[in-house]
C-alpha cells in the first residue's frame, strides 16, 4: 500500500510519548522540535528526558500508561522496549482515531518517521514505510552530502526574495519564469543574480513614482 507524504504543523499541539529512554529520546526530541506540546508517561526516565521534564520542556507522569493518557492527544508514540506495552498503546490510540507510532513495529504504525535532511527549513523526508530502516539512512546521507551547509540560509534569502517579487511582478508567465529562475542556485545567487537586479529596478521604479 502507497504511503501518503505529508508535513504535519504540531506547534502547541498534543503529543505523547509512552516510554522514556533510548528508543523514546530522539522521538521527544523531534516532537520538541516541530512544537509539540509533549506528555511522557513511564515509570522512569534517562537523565536527559528527566532533565527536560525538570525545566518544563515535557511534562512526564512516572507511572505505567493508563489508556486515559490518550485523552485530547493529537498523536502518539509508543516507545518502549516491551512490544505488549506499545500493542496497547496502539490499540488505544486507534480505538480513539489517534494517529500512532509503535516504534520498530509497522503493522501497528499509522505513521512512520522518516529519515530527514535538514538545511533550516529545508526538509527532505526519506521512508521506505518501515521496510528498510538502514536504506533510509544510507539515501539521507548521500543526500547530504549533495546540499551545501549554508542551503538553509540561502532559502531564508529566496523567501524574502520570492515575498518580494509577487509583490512586484504581474500574475503570469515572465513572473513564473522568474520564480523558478531564482530557485537556481547555480545561476541566481544574491550577488549575480539577473532576478534580483531585475526586481532592484522594479522597485526602484515604483518607489521613484511613489515619490513624485
Amino acid at each position: 500500500m502507497e504511503m501518503f507524504p505529508i508535513f504535519f504543523k504540531l506547534e502547541g499541539r498534543a503529543c505523547l510519548v509512552v516510554g522514556a529512554g533510548t528508543i523514546a529520546a530522539p522521538k521527544i526530541a523531534s516532537l520538541l522540535r516541530a512544537g509539540g506540546a509533549v506528555t511522557v508517561v513511564a515509570p522512569r526516565a534517562n537523565s536527559a528526558i528527566a532533565a527536560q521534564a525538570e525545566t518544563g520542556e515535557v511534562l512526564w507522569h512516572a507511572r505505567e500508561f493508563v489508556p486515559g493518557d490518550l485523552n485530547g492527544m493529537f498523536l502518539a508514540i509508543a516507545a518502549t522496549d516491551l512490544q505488549p506495552v506499545n500493542h496497547t498503546v496502539a490499540e488505544e490510540a486507534r480505538a480513539r482515531g489517534i494517529l500512532v507510532n509503535s516504534v520498530d513495529d509497522p503493522p501497528d504504525c499509522d505513521f512512520f518517521y522518516p529519515s530527514v535532511v535538514r538545511r533550516g527549513d529545508l526538509q527532505i523526508a526519506i521512508s521506505t514505510a518501515g521496510k528498510s530502516p538502514a536504506l533510509a539512512q544510507r539515501l539521507r546521507e548521500e543526500i547530504a552530502a549533495l546540499l551545501p551547509e549554508d542551503t538553509g540560509a540561502w532559502l531564508d534569502q529566496l523567501g524574502e526574495t520570492r515575498l518580494k517579487m509577487l509583490a512586484a511582478f504581474p500574475l503570469g508567465e515572465d513572473r513564473k519564469q522568474a520564480l523558478h529562475l531564482l530557485a537556481r542556485r547555480e545561476t541566481c545567487v544574491p550577488e549575480e543574480c539577473p532576478v534580483q537586479r531585475t526586481l532592484n529596478r522594479m522597485l526602484a521604479s515604483k518607489a521613484g513614482d511613489a515619490q513624485r
